[in-house]
C-alpha cells in the first residue's frame, strides 16, 4: 500500500511539474504581429543640407535568440554612405561609425532597442566601416566625408552583411569587403577574422577564388547548420571571375560551406533567376542540407519607375549538388573546359560541364503573399522561429539615399510616403 502511494505521487510530481513547464507563466508568451517597426530611432548626424541621417541601419540581417523568442539581433553595414561623382568614390557620412549589432526586443508590437554592441578588434578598439587597404580586402574605393576630405583606408574596416548567433552567444558575420568571415564574442570583440589571403586574426583562410568577388556584391548571407559545426556562405552577384569569355549575364553564385573547427570548405553553383537583379540578400539553414535564400530587385512598391517586381525566398537542396572546389586553391577556382563557373553562366553551360547545381523551389513572394503590402526596397535577413514562421528583415539605409554632388537625400518610401525604418515581418509558412 505504501509503495502503491509512492508511485502515485512520484507520477504526481511528474505531471505537475510537466504542466508547470508548459504553463509557466514567467516563460513569455510570444504573439507575433504581421509587422514590427523599429521605434524612435536616434538621430545620428543631420547632414548640411538638412537631411537627417538615423541609427537606424539595423537589418542587414536578423538572427534569434534561442533563449528569448521575443528577442531579435539586427546587424548594421559599414555606415550611411552616398555615391561619389564617380563609381569608386563613396561618401561616408559619418566617418566614424562603428559598425553594430542591436539587441531589439518585441514589445507591444514594437522593436525596442535594448543593447547596442558596437564591433571591436582583437585589442579591443572599435571597428569602423572604411574600405579596406590594398592586400586586405580593397574594393578599389576612394573614401571621402562630407567635406570632401579623402579619408584612409582601414584594416578595420568591416561592411558587415551577414549575421549568425552561435550557442555560446558569440557571433559569426560575413563581410563584403575581404570578404572576411569576421567571429566576435558577445560584446562584440574579435576572436578571428578569416579571409581568402590569409592574414586575419587566426591565419586560417577560405579559398583563393573569392578575392574575385565584385565591389559592395561580396558574401552578403551568412548561416550556419543546426548542429553549430558548418558556416555556410552565399555571395550576393556572379564573381567577375572569367580567363577567356565574359561573365556578363551569369547567373552563377557560389556558395561556400567553412566547418567552423578544420577550417575545410567546399563550394557549390546556385543559379540566380535572372541576370537583373541586385541578387541574393541571405540564406538561412534549415537543416544539414536544406536551406532558404532571398533574391531581390532594387525596387520599390509604388515607385512611378522602376517598381518592385522580384523579392522572393527559395528553398534549395545542397545534397546533390556537385562540389566546385579547387584542390589547387587557384586564383579562379577549378576549371571546366578551360572556363571558370562563372563563365558557363546558366544551366545550359553547367549540363555541357557536369555541374549540379543546388536544387531550388520558390517558398514565398513578399510582393504578393503577405499580408499588406512589402513597401521596402531592401529584404535582406531571414531567421526561422519553430520551422514555420519566417522573419524578414529591411535595410533602411539608416533613412537616407545618395542625393546630387555627393549629398545625402531621404529616403521616402513611395508606398508609405514616408522615411524608411527598420522592419521585422512574420509570415507563416511551410516546407
Amino acid at each position: 500500500m505504501k509503495r502503491t502511494l509512492l508511485l502515485s505521487s512520484f507520477a504526481l510530481a511528474v505531471l505537475f511539474a510537466s504542466c508547470k513547464k508548459h504553463n509557466d507563466p514567467t516563460e513569455p508568451q510570444v504573439s507575433y504581429p504581421d509587422m514590427a517597426e523599429a521605434s524612435d530611432p536616434k538621430l545620428l548626424i543631420e547632414a548640411s543640407n538638412g537631411v537627417k541621417v538615423y541609427n537606424g541601419g539595423f537589418g542587414s540581417a536578423v538572427a534569434i535568440d534561442p533563449n528569448s523568442p521575443d528577442v531579435f539581433y539586427l546587424l548594421t553595414d559599414r555606415g550611411p554612405n552616398a555615391e561619389g561623382p564617380s563609381s569608386d568614390i563613396k561618401i561616408f557620412g559619418k566617418a566614424d561609425f562603428v559598425p553594430q549589432i542591436g539587441k531589439f526586443r518585441l514589445k507591444d508590437g514594437k522593436l525596442v532597442l535594448e543593447q547596442t554592441i558596437e564591433l571591436k578588434n582583437a585589442a579591443g578598439q572599435p571597428l569602423n566601416g572604411l574600405p579596406n587597404p590594398k592586400g586586405a580586402g580593397s574594393t578599389g574605393e576612394t573614401a571621402l566625408d562630407l567635406t570632401g576630405t579623402i579619408l584612409s583606408p582601414s584594416i578595420d574596416g568591416v561592411d558587415s552583411e551577414g549575421l549568425v548567433r552561435a550557442s555560446d552567444g558569440s557571433f559569426w558575420i560575413s563581410d563584403e569587403y575581404g570578404p572576411h568571415l569576421l567571429h566576435v564574442d558577445a560584446n562584440g570583440r574579435t576572436i578571428e577574422r578569416i579571409n581568402p589571403f590569409g592574414n586575419g586574426t587566426g591565419g586560417r583562410s577560405i579559398p583563393a577564388v573569392f578575392l574575385k568577388r565584385k565591389a559592395n556584391r561580396g558574401m552578403e548571407g551568412l548561416t550556419i547548420t543546426p548542429d553549430g559545426k558548418t558556416l555556410v556562405g552565399i555571395m550576393q552577384s556572379p564573381m567577375s571571375n572569367s580567363i577567356n569569355g565574359t561573365t556578363t549575364n551569369s547567373v552563377v553564385l557560389r556558395i561556400l560551406t567553412f566547418d567552423i573547427a578544420t577550417a575545410t570548405t567546399k563550394q557549390y553553383v546556385y543559379l540566380m533567376d535572372n541576370p537583373s537583379l541586385t541578387g541574393v540578400s541571405e540564406i538561412l539553414a534549415v537543416n544539414a542540407t536544406t536551406f532558404l535564400t532571398l533574391e531581390r530587385d532594387g525596387g520599390y512598391a509604388g515607385a512611378l519607375t522602376g517598381a518592385a517586381a522580384f523579392k522572393r525566398v527559395f528553398k534549395i537542396d545542397l545534397s546533390k549538388a556537385t562540389d566546385i572546389s579547387d584542390s589547387a586553391n587557384g586564383p579562379n577556382g577549378k576549371l571546366f573546359d578551360n572556363k571558370t563557373v562563372e563563365e558557363l553562366k546558366d544551366q545550359a553551360g553547367l549540363t555541357t560541364a557536369g555541374i549540379v547545381p543546388v536544387s531550388k523551389s520558390q517558398v514565398l513572394d513578399l510582393l504578393t503573399e503577405l499580408p499588406s503590402i512589402y513597401p521596402h526596397d531592401k529584404a535582406e535577413g531571414l531567421a526561422l522561429i519553430n520551422g514555420n514562421t519566417l522573419v524578414i528583415s529591411n535595410d533602411d539605409d539608416f533613412g537616407v539615399i545618395p542625393g546630387p554632388g555627393g549629398t545625402f537625400s531621404q529616403k521616402i518610401l513611395p508606398f508609405t510616403k514616408s522615411v524608411d525604418r527598420n522592419r521585422l515581418y512574420f509570415v507563416k509558412i511551410k516546407l
